[in-house]
């Protein structure tokens, strides 16, 4: 690790708890940039999967199936 990342990291490694959760959080942030192409590619699997169940090509579960089948008893 280069010298400077060195030291801003013993320096964010002091802070308390919370401001080092927030440091975390804006690097994590900053590394998760969109993709327009993939985003396209994802719109346009989601527009395929919901013609397909609309079609009756796809099996489907109901949303109280997927929930009671996690259900405290």
């Amino acid at each position: 690790m280069a010298t400077t990342a060195e030291n801003i990291l013993k320096q964010a490694l002091n802070l308390p708890a919370t401001e080092r959760a927030s440091v975390a959080e804006e690097l994590l942030s900053s590394l998760d940039k969109p993709d327009p192409e993939i985003d396209q590619l994802w719109a346009e699997e989601a527009e395929a999967r919901i013609h397909a169940a609309k079609l009756g090509k796809m099996a489907t579960v109901s949303a109280e199936d997927v929930f009671g089948k996690y259900e405290q008893p």
